[in-house]
């Protein structure tokens, strides 16, 4: 009797025991649901999020629909569905919908015409009925040279943070584009010289577009927040040039895409900004296929180019645009920066006679040497650091090409030049500031010999040992 009740209270303080120690590991399992702490540990760090996404992500007061068109079987379909779960952890004003464009074919054809999506593999930011889709080769950089996608640089992060930013801004930014000179016409389809796919890229990142004819508004307009005159093949009046030079010293935002052999009558105003336009084209035997177009991949320092690596654009008989130096060298302390953007390679030259047959370089007939700058981005006013107050500095970015843009142009390296100096000039600097993340493709190259010895390893000689140890030990056993 004693034995049996001793036997009951045993059970009991064992039946106690456990119970306390379930309801110490709910206990512990509730508090570290709702008390924890995230850390990416892993050696790549492919979906840690930046301060500045994190303080966007912070920020959001409306919530943000994310609608992904993607298939399942794409190679960033899993990146994109990690990525995307670190900025819903950050932020619960992110709803997330995964629509598969194969399976959910009603659904992807509605969505697809309210947010105007032509291509699948897309990502959709909604804001209160502003919106923007990320493609896919705005996510990453995919090699497709060996047969297999291999993604060899991630800006899922660079992409994702740029759209949010730019659906939940408030006041959207104009841009006008001149008409009247013969310039790139926005609302021109054809396929080689049209002008839309530009005014379309513009609109995708939340900024109007509109055309501007100067001889019949007689200003620029109070709305305006940078001026693009794309390839004018006219020289336009002195009045009109004089309007252009009066808003751009008011701290106004200009852009001036200038082809070869092209005079646009902005020539003296270019030249009082410390910019010189030659009439010559660039010729770079190292970096053109056809003798035609020059692949410019070597970039100078300046945050339009920061993010842009090794990115390269295609400029199509370029000419050169290079800081006066003889201007800027005896010009006031106040004097616009003038930066070099885009260079081409040692072995190119400027050619002052675009005519000659076969072009060659010629010492002393005016011809340049390289590197030649092919863009340069100008600042002036600019009192960071200077004085306590902050004002805004005029900006004015000029290329030597205006195909590079064009429905015929508008590559990776295009688009990402093209935007981002756009993004520069409009102030929206913190959409260029998240660096890509480059992915380290480690592989473990075995030969034939090696790939049977690693396989009779596995399969036979380690089963056999453990097999031998198992019976040496049931041998010691039974003595």
């Amino acid at each position: 009797m004693k034995n049996r009740r001793h036997r009951l209270w045993i059970t009991l303080n064992t039946g106690a025991a456990l119970l306390l120690a379930l309801v110490v590991t709910l206990m512990v399992n509730y508090l570290s649901f709702r008390h924890y702490y995230r850390e990416d540990w892993s050696r790549t760090q492919l979906y840690k999020l930046s301060s500045k996404t994190i303080g966007l992500l912070e920020s959001l007061d409306k919530p943000v629909e994310v609608t992904v068109f993607f298939q399942p079987g794409n190679v960033l379909y899993e990146d994109i569905h990690n990525l995307l779960r670190e900025y819903q952890f950050r932020s619960s004003r992110l709803n997330i919908q995964w629509v598969d464009p194969d399976r959910d074919i009603s659904q992807t054809e509605e969505l697809a015409v309210k947010y105007q999506v032509k291509e699948p593999n897309v990502v959709v930011f909604d804001c209160d009925g502003r919106s923007k889709y990320v493609r896919a080769d705005e996510i990453a950089n995919i090699d497709k040279s060996s047969g297999i996608d291999r993604i060899t640089s991630f800006k899922g992060e660079l992409a994702f943070s740029s759209a949010i930013q730019g659906v939940v801004q408030k006041t959207i930014p104009v841009v006008y584009v001149l008409t009247g000179h013969g310039e790139r016409d926005i609302t021109d389809f054809d396929r080689r010289t049209g002008f839309s796919g530009a005014a379309q890229l513009i609109e995708r990142d939340n900024i109007s577009v509109k055309p501007l004819l100067l001889s019949t508004e007689k200003q620029i307009p109070a709305d305006c927040s940078a001026l693009l005159i794309a390839g004018a093949s006219q020289s336009m009046s002195g009045a009109e040039a004089d309007l252009i030079s009066v808003w751009l010293h008011r701290s106004g935002r200009l852009m001036v895409l200038a082809d070869t052999g092209q005079t646009s009558g902005l020539e003296k105003l270019l030249r009082e900004w410390g910019v010189l336009l030659r009439n010559d084209v660039v010729i770079d035997p190292d970096r053109t296929l056809t003798g035609r177009e020059v692949f410019v991949s070597a970039y100078n320092r300046h945050p339009i180019t920061a993010k842009l690596g090794t990115t390269a654009a295609i400029f199509h008989l370029p000419r050169s645009v290079q800081p006066d130096y003889a201007l800027l060298k005896n010009a006031s302390a106040d004097r616009p920066k003038v930066t070099p953007l885009a260079l081409s390679s040692k072995n190119s030259w400027a050619e002052a006679q675009p005519d000659q047959v076969p072009a060659k370089y010629d010492a002393g007939t005016g011809d340049m040497p390289g590197p030649v700058s092919l863009a340069v981005a100008v600042e002036k006013g600019d009192t960071a650091g200077v004085l306590d107050m902050k004002i805004r500095p005029s900006r004015l970015v000029v290329f030597g090409d205006s195909g590079f843009v064009s429905n015929s142009g508008l590559t990776g390296g295009d688009t990402s030049l093209f935007m981002s100096s756009l993004n520069w000039l409009l102030d929206r600097e913190q959409l260029m500031a998240i660096t890509p993340k480059d992915v380290d493709d480690t592989r473990l190259k075995l030969s034939r010999e090696k790939v049977r010895t690693l396989f009779w390893s596995t399969i036979g000689i380690i089963p056999a040992l453990a097999a031998l140890v198992g019976t040496a030990l049931w041998f010691r056993r039974r003595k």
